[in-house]
């Protein structure tokens, strides 16, 4: 029997699993936090070294790295980087991926060119904030990495050669699903010279084996790999309740979004991972559960002793503005309040609806855009409220699964370590993820009819703004 690992480096922590490659049944299991600073890549490292301590990868054959995606780690001539890395959607980036839109031609023409619109999170845009902020240490940058990148290159002994893979590198903003193949030219728009870039490796290709000769796969950013870990294929759609959504799909093809709500991520295995972000899923929920002096479970239950459409309440949940539809300065806001509606449970069930109607319309861009939806899953904490669970099928119009919770990151990681060990051919067949499963049933109507009353509000206080 021969064993793999998938790595799993968050924002927060180190977790690694230690898998069967034929089964992917998980042996052992290692976690850290990060102990330094979250953009110190060397914090990233040590909580690397300690997470494996313990002999949690005695034996391991192959390792595969997954990682936050779209962090940018800026390097010098000595492989040194210049500054500490700049991670997610960093808000102080927007003014600049605004100016890149307009200094290449408009937002049609970034679409056109890499399949996305720049955003805070990119790091072609990180690249213009640097050049525009910090001139000096800019101009010392001959190589940019993200943080996947960056520790797989660490785990191989810093070779010559620097390696990513297709999905990671599609988040870049310079890097372009339509051509697979990178544009240098806006690298050079955004920060005003050219830099050496990492090799795009295939989904089963290795990247290098370490100087003890463990093998060392291509690796991915998170989302690619949890999409791998789970097994999603065609027809499947992934939803994240973290603070903020994340809406994915499999697609075979890449897409252009001359709007800008949707990037065109490349995958994990040769196809297309098209994904829509909103800025408010859970941190609505929590909000209101405060608000009732309870807490997401509490929440839950309150909203389970309403009915569906909340007595005619509707909470429209731009709590942070949002993207999806594209109103950044706007608030949330309570419509349909009468006496009779002004009870807790309510308000909780308005709430929950409001989520997931605003997600419902993340999802509509996909499906307008010809990709199939039959299945969802939802991911995170509030996956596996039953109030999110009872409501979920019918204002998406599909059906809902709910993974059994698990690091999928890290398991995708390692099935790709498995792929890359077996020398490519198809994927490892492993089981897929143990799931409940939600249908609307004869309550598609009714969650439909919910969903339109959301859609009404929303046009009349917003209108046109979903386009």
């Amino acid at each position: 029997m021969g064993i793999v690992a998938g790595l799993d480096s968050s924002a927060e922590y180190t977790r690694i699993v230690v898998c069967d490659e034929e089964t992917g049944a998980v042996i052992k299991q290692g976690h850290a936090e990060h102990p330094g600073e979250r953009d110190d890549p060397q914090s990233w490292l040590a909580s690397l070294g300690k997470a494996a301590g313990g002999g949690t990868l005695s034996d391991v054959r192959a390792i595969g790295v997954s990682a936050q995606q779209q962090g940018l780690i800026a390097l010098d001539g000595t492989g040194t980087p210049v500054r500490p890395a700049l991670l997610g959607n960093d808000r102080r980036v927007q003014p600049a991926a605004a100016g890149l839109v307009d200094a290449l031609g408009g937002r049609e023409a970034w679409a056109q060119a890499v399949g996305a619109v720049p955003q805070g999170a990119h790091p072609v845009s990180k690249l213009r904030w640097l050049a525009r902020n910090e001139p000096e240490q800019a101009a010392r940058i001959t190589e940019v990495m993200q943080p996947h990148d960056w520790l797989v290159w660490q785990l191989l002994g810093r070779p010559e050669r620097r390696t990513t893979d297709r999905g990671d590198a599609s988040g870049t903003g310079f890097w372009s699903p339509l051509t697979e193949s990178y544009r240098p030219d806006l690298v050079e728009l955004a920060l005003g010279h050219g830099v050496g870039l990492p090799d795009v490796l295939g989904p089963a290709e290795p990247a290098g084996r370490t100087p003890e000769g463990l093998l060392i796969s291509a690796g991915t950013g998170e989302t690619m790999a949890a999409a791998f870990g789970l097994g999603v294929g065609i027809g499947d759609a992934v939803i994240s309740l973290g603070a903020s959504g994340s809406v994915f799909a499999v697609h075979h093809e890449p897409l252009a979004d001359q709007a800008g709500s949707l990037t065109s991520y490349a995958d994990a295995t040769g196809m297309y991972l098209p994904a829509v972000r909103t800025l408010n899923a859970t941190r609505v929920l929590r909000g209101t559960a405060e608000l009732l002096g309870t807490d997401l479970d509490g929440l839950s239950e309150l909203a389970l002793h309403s009915s569906p459409g909340a007595h005619g309440m509707v909470l429209l949940p731009y709590l942070e503005g949002e993207q999806v539809p594209a109103l950044p300065h706007t608030a949330g806001s309570l419509h349909g309040m009468r006496r009779e509606s002004m009870k807790p449970e309510h308000l909780a069930r308005a709430a929950v609806e409001g989520m997931l109607c605003g997600l419902a319309d993340a999802l509509d861009v996909l499906r307008v855009r010809g990709v199939q939806v039959r299945r969802v899953f939802l991911l995170g904490q509030a996956a596996g409220l039953p109030a999110v669970q009872a409501a979920a099928p019918g204002l998406f119009g599909a059906q809902v699964v709910v993974p059994q919770p698990a690091d999928y990151t890290a398991l995708g990681a390692a099935r790709q370590a498995a792929w890359a060990l077996a020398g490519g051919g198809m994927p490892p067949q492993w089981p897929a993820a143990a799931c409940q499963l939600f249908d609307a049933g004869e309550e598609s109507a009714v969650g439909q009819a919910v969903r339109q009353q959301f859609v009404t509000v929303r046009e009349e206080t917003h209108p046109g703004a979903l386009g």
